[in-house]
């Protein structure tokens, strides 16, 4: 079983909440990490129709049956439910009492923010870490299979994996969320945020491509990202509220998914093609977000770019400390690299209050990592060690 990084942070959440909620994409591992970490509580799923039916049509003595506290799995399936389970802590708030699970983000925790607010604690499981993976294969291989535990536990063709995904994942949870007429085209548009990724958003480019207008590309990215399929890096500007109007970047939580759906077929292919470094710089700053997240923390994370071109692929706030880190695919450093990243740092350093120190990153694709004056270098695989410094 595939040691997970947030294990640590679910339980003290335990010990604080009545209600602990872990949610996140399908098939990240939510069942299998709460059956670990509370193997002395029952197990009841909603997914079964038998139960969901029961769940629905009794809920008062449906929820009597587990009094004592149990782990509910796919509680968006039985919404409802919530309302009634918000009596039961309210009566009895001990700590870990229930620990819910749910795929689709987007439902659950419209339910959750109106029957258990302040009484449940809420994390989210996304796809492995390169922290999680124990054996790092070549970048491209590791780029190429993404984080997804079952490709990792059952040594399964990433590719054979992500297909039957990406289909249960349009034709189930898209069809219960959107009326989307033609589920093709919801496919075609998420073949085109994929080429997007690591790229300014364009919501009117976008759309033009897909054929269809741009309240439509609204909603249906807003589904990418509630579903944890893909999420938007915010622009860093020193004026607050630029950070939420300005164009975004547009990143994918998982590879393996994006090179599946630029029809990207084995490392080898990815290894050559045009849109390597985006995807490269995906991963690194999937990663990124993922440890913030396993550790417990809300991501402040950001890009960086200027009207002369100048740019940084990801700034990370902690505090009044920001670390810049600059992504490159090639496994030979050049010093043009860290440009970007000495320009922004002479800025934070002559202009902005609100930081008072910073840390200059270059992850790239080789394999020596390097002290290059006030930079630190890392290859690929030595990303984690980053991790702790941003948190």
């Amino acid at each position: 079983m595939i040691s997970r990084t947030i294990e640590s942070h679910v339980l003290s959440l335990a010990e604080n909440f009545p209600v602990v909620t872990v949610t996140g994409p399908r098939q990240s591992g939510k069942t299998t990490l709460c059956k670990k970490l509370f193997p002395e509580k029952s197990y009841v799923s909603l997914e079964e129709p038998d139960v969901r039916a029961r769940a629905m049509d009794d809920p008062r003595g449906f929820l009597g049956s587990l009094s004592q506290g149990c782990i509910l799995d796919e509680v968006q399936r039985a919404p409802d439910l919530l309302s009634y389970l918000q009596s039961m802590v309210d009566e009895d708030p001990s700590p870990g009492r229930f620990i819910l699970t749910g795929s689709q983000n987007f439902n659950l925790l419209d339910s959750i923010s109106q029957s258990l607010a302040g009484r449940t604690a809420i994390c989210h499981l996304l796809p492995l870490s390169v922290e999680e993976i124990t054996e790092l294969d070549d970048l491209w291989q590791t780029v190429f299979r993404g984080g997804y535990p079952r490709i990792h536990s059952s040594n399964i063709e990433p590719q054979e994996w992500v297909s039957s995904y990406v289909q249960t994942y349009i034709e189930r949870d898209v069809r219960e969320v959107l009326n989307v007429g033609d589920l093709a085209s919801f496919q075609t548009f998420m073949a085109l945020c994929a080429g997007r990724t690591g790229q300014v958003l364009n919501l009117t480019s976008l759309s033009n491509d897909c054929g269809i207008n741009q309240k439509t590309a609204k909603a249906w990215l807003s589904v990418l990202e509630t579903s944890f399929l893909a999420f938007r890096l915010r622009p860093f500007f020193h004026n607050l509220g630029k950070r939420w109007i300005k164009s975004p970047k547009l990143h994918f939580f998982d590879s393996g998914l994006v090179c599946f759906l630029l029809g990207i077929r084995n490392p080898q292919q990815l290894a050559i093609h045009p849109l390597r470094g985006a995807i490269f710089e995906t991963w690194v700053i999937s990663e990124c977000y993922k440890a913030q997240v396993n550790r417990g923390l809300n991501p402040d994370l950001f890009h960086w770019r200027d009207a002369k071109g100048n740019e940084v692929d990801l700034v990370v706030l902690s505090g009044n400390h920001a670390t810049m880190i600059e992504v490159k695919s090639g496994k030979t450093m050049a010093t043009d690299f860290l440009k970007p990243l000495d320009h922004f740092a002479h800025l934070v350093d002559t202009k902005d209050d609100l930081i008072s120190s910073s840390t200059k990153v270059l992850v790239y694709g080789g394999d020596k990592e390097i002290q290059h004056r006030e930079t630190q270098v890392l290859p690929w695989f030595k990303l984690q060690e980053l991790f702790s410094t941003l948190t």
